[in-house]
């Protein structure tokens, strides 16, 4: 792949950076991402993804937009109320840049279409909402070797996580599993700032640009916990559980499965 002319104007700010250069952008323009969630955390990332020249997103989400929705999912509008927010993302995408090939899916991912749909893309984007589809993304993008990158947002606080399956920390290291129900509250019942989801959702587009590119240090083996309130950051170290049913030395997890539907907190994620 070689760049046109409107493309070496576009893309002049990347073009420049030894770290990505010519051949950087054409490894973007090369790369796939697929987003779960074009929620609070998903929306941001779909839009600097599309914004840096990602030639293929996946964007997918089976819900439509409400209006409070629109405090934090800066992809979609007032006029885009009743939409689906997949297709809605998908049109705020194309608007920035029509370089990018968008892949919608107006569906939930489940333990039947994961498979398919993981095997087309290069890295994976957790912005789901409850516990049930971060361990299923978790477990999918394991089995499918699939690198991705989990956050999750509530009230004040937002952290994140990128995993290489089989050989960096893994969710189910952290997070055996998910909480008993009701145990947590979920966004709408203890709130969110919205600019918290804008700040977790970038740092996994960035994540998802430098794993395409090949270039940094990423967000591996450590968890970044984020406080809005205090405006601070802190980066906990966490090594691989040689127990983890998932990715452990003898994993009691074997086949994709759902867990049982749960509002999200801190501690699961939320896109909220």
């Amino acid at each position: 792949m070689s760049l046109n002319e409107e493309q070496i104007e576009r893309y002049s700010r990347h073009i420049i950076l030894p770290e990505v250069g010519g051949k950087g952008q054409e490894k973007l323009l090369a790369g796939k991402a697929l987003i779960v969630g074009a929620g609070g955390l998903g929306c941001p990332a779909a839009l600097y993804l599309a914004a840096a020249g990602v030639g293929t997103i996946g964007i997918m989400d089976g819900d439509l937009v409400d209006l409070s929705n629109l405090q934090r999912q800066i992809a979609h509008a007032k006029p885009d109320i009743g939409k689906p927010k997949a297709l809605s993302a998908a049109a705020a995408m194309k608007a920035i840049n029509d370089d990018v090939n968008v892949r919608v899916y107006q569906e939930r991912l489940t333990a039947e279409n994961a498979a398919a749909i993981l095997k087309d893309y290069d890295f994976v984007i957790d912005g789901t909402d409850n516990f049930s589809s971060k361990f299923l993304i978790a477990d999918a993008c394991h089995f499918a070797g699939k690198a991705y990158s989990h956050a999750g947002i509530l009230r004040f606080d937002g952290q994140t996580i990128t995993v290489i399956p089989g050989k960096t920390t893994c969710y189910r290291c952290i997070f055996n599993a998910p909480p008993p129900p009701g145990a947590v509250p979920s966004c709408s019942q203890a709130g969110v700032l919205g600019v918290l989801a804008g700040v977790m959702g970038t740092i996994q587009a960035t994540e998802a640009i430098k794993y395409i590119l090949g270039t940094g240090d990423l967000l591996t083996n450590r968890l970044l916990v984020y406080n809005a309130l205090k405006m601070s950051f802190r980066s906990a170290a966490i090594e691989r559980n040689a127990d983890c049913p998932l990715c452990g030395a003898n994993p009691s997890i074997r086949e994709l499965h759902e867990e049982a539907q749960q509002v999200c907190d801190l501690k699961g994620g939320c896109r909220c």
